[in-house]
C-alpha cells in the first residue's frame, strides 16, 4: 500500500456511484524526531483509516480516548521542554476536541457520508497540524534540548475535555 493520500475504498464502492474513501497514510516526512509523538501519531492515522460504517460508534470512543492520550502527552511534552508555543498548542488540541464532539452529539444517524466526512476531515486536520505545527516543535525541541526536569503537575485534574467544556 503507498504512502501517500489516495482514493481508495472497499470493493463495491463503485456499486454506490464511484466514491471512495480519503486514506491518508503515515509517511517519513511527518516524522518529528520524538519518538513517542511520532508512534502516537502513526497510531493516530490507524484509527482514522479503520473508521468505517460498521464501527463508527465504537472507533470514534476509541479514537477520541486515544486522542485524548496523546494531547496530554504532547502537551506535557511541550510544558517541560518549555515550548513557548504551548498555549497555541492546547487551544488547536481543543479546537479539535469541540469539533470531534459535535460528530458525537450531532443527533445525525451515522450513514457513509457521515462517516466518510468525519475521516476526511480527521485526515486534513492531522495531516495540517502534524506538517505545520507539530514538526515546528520537533525542531525546536531538538534545537533547544530535550529537558530532563520532571514533569509538572498541570492541573492534573483537569482533562482535555474538562478543560474544553469548563468542569473542573
Amino acid at each position: 500500500m503507498s504512502q501517500q493520500a489516495r482514493e481508495s475504498g472497499p470493493p463495491g464502492d463503485a456499486d454506490r456511484g464511484g466514491q471512495g474513501s480519503f486514506v491518508v497514510e503515515w509517511r517519513e516526512g511527518f516524522r518529528t524526531g520524538i519518538a513517542e509523538v511520532d508512534a502516537e501519531h502513526q497510531q493516530l492515522f490507524a484509527l482514522v483509516k479503520g473508521l468505517q460504517l460498521a464501527n463508527a460508534k465504537q472507533r470514534l470512543e476509541g479514537l477520541v480516548d486515544y486522542v485524548v492520550t496523546h494531547f496530554t502527552h504532547e502537551e506535557a511534552l511541550m510544558e517541560r521542554s518549555g515550548y513557548p508555543g504551548l498555549q497555541r498548542h492546547i487551544e488547536m488540541h481543543e479546537h479539535l476536541a469541540m469539533r470531534v464532539s459535535e460528530f458525537l452529539v450531532g443527533g445525525t444517524a451515522w450513514s457513509e457520508e457521515r462517516v466518510q466526512e468525519l475521516r476526511t476531515f480527521l485526515n486534513k486536520w492531522l495531516v495540517a497540524h502534524i506538517v505545520t505545527h507539530d514538526l515546528h516543535f520537533g525542531r525546536w525541541y531538538h534545537a533547544t534540548g530535550p529537558s530532563t526536569q520532571p514533569l509538572p503537575l498541570r492541573d492534573a485534574g483537569a482533562s482535555l475535555f474538562d478543560r474544553l467544556f469548563g468542569r473542573r
